[in-house]
């Protein structure tokens, strides 16, 4: 008899790098569902034929709105449940999405909430928009093995670290299919949007409370969700340049050029810190002693490739100082060298 094949599995035999996959998204809407679910989430027993139709409507017009699932300790099965909706609005600058909360007393009317919101209306069930931290960890199973797998239990490890640390505003979910089970286990950190994956307690730690060695970020961070997926690189680059920090900087991004034939792009992010300004740019290339094939999924029938980037030709722009630095491959990040 053969062995069960597991994508997490192979992944992480070949040491993949996961940078890259933070899915694209304006915006999450989350509604609060009992399990079981079905492997096409929104065909679960559950959820309304209105709700259905919405979700059908929606991903036919081609926004980038993603519907999920979300499920914890303190879901009860009865018609009353949670809907979140995180939104990024569109800004020169932008550090994450803005939350909205409702409460709704019957699981029928819940289609009517998202629907009114997504008109631009103000839905009268929402209730006082408390700051929260919400970590979302794919654990369905049905979709694909490895979010059961490795997905179940680090959630349950996960709901009892953040207990643990005291720390009241982080509330953990179990979520539906949001992409890369191959990195099981996988989350999303909302409102920032940004996805880990290949997680375990002492990176979980250092994610939740910002402390810790950064380096471990190299391991286990996606990318932000709201950066295109190559830029997604680039920013793991500064991550690792200006630590911790850099998750309370606000952000701007652009692919300035494309180069498809060499498969390669030119990409910048500018951020904004308490002195100013500032702009980096670099090549990004496809590296091939990263990129692989695999099979992306537990179910697949046959390998993809994976194609993975590398930094190259990183350069620094104060705008404060009208300045032009250059990253020395000679010396270790942050060191600076004045190329005018």
């Amino acid at each position: 008899m053969m062995d069960k094949f597991f994508c997490a599995d192979a992944s992480k035999c070949v040491e993949e790098d996961i940078i890259g996959s933070g899915s694209n998204y304006q915006t999450y809407i989350l509604i609060e569902c009992c399990l079981p679910w079905e492997s096409e989430a929104f065909n679960s027993k559950q959820i309304s034929q209105k709700l259905k139709d919405l979700v059908e409507e929606v991903e036919h017009s081609k926004q980038k709105i993603r519907f999920l699932l979300i499920n914890n300790y303190r879901t009860k099965c009865s018609n009353q449940r949670k809907v979140l909706i995180y939104e990024n609005k569109e800004q020169e600058l932008f550090g994450g999405y803005e939350k909205h909360e409702f409460n709704v007393d019957s699981f029928d009317k819940v289609a009517g909430v998202v629907k009114s919101y997504l008109a631009g209306e103000v839905p009268g069930c929402e209730t006082e928009n408390k700051q929260t931290r919400d970590i979302l960890v794919c654990t369905h199973g049905s979709h694909d093995m490895c979010c059961a797998r490795y997905g179940n239990p680090f959630y349950a490890q996960a709901t009892a670290l953040a207990s643990e640390l005291e720390l009241n505003d982080v509330r953990v979910w179990r979520a539906s299919h949001f992409g890369g089970h191959r990195f099981a286990p996988t989350a999303i950190d909302l409102p920032d949007g940004r996805y880990y994956g290949n997680l375990d307690r002492a990176s979980f730690q250092s994610i939740l409370t910002r402390t810790g060695d950064i380096e471990c970020l190299n391991k286990v961070y996606r990318g932000w969700g709201i950066l295109p997926n190559p830029i997604q690189v680039l920013e793991r680059e500064l991550i690792v340049l200006y630590g911790w920090d850099w998750f309370n900087y606000k952000v701007a991004s652009k692919i300035l050029d494309l180069d498809t034939k060499n498969d390669a792009f030119l990409a910048e992010i500018t951020f904004e810190k308490a002195d100013g300004t500032y702009t980096y740019r670099a090549d990004l290339v496809k590296d091939e002693t990263k990129t692989v094939r695999l099979k992306g999924s537990c179910g697949a029938k046959q390998e993809s490739e994976f194609v993975k980037y590398s930094v190259k030709n990183l350069h620094f722009y104060s705008k404060k100082e009208e300045l032009k630095f250059a990253i020395s491959p000679s010396v270790s990040l942050p060191k600076l060298v004045e190329t005018m």
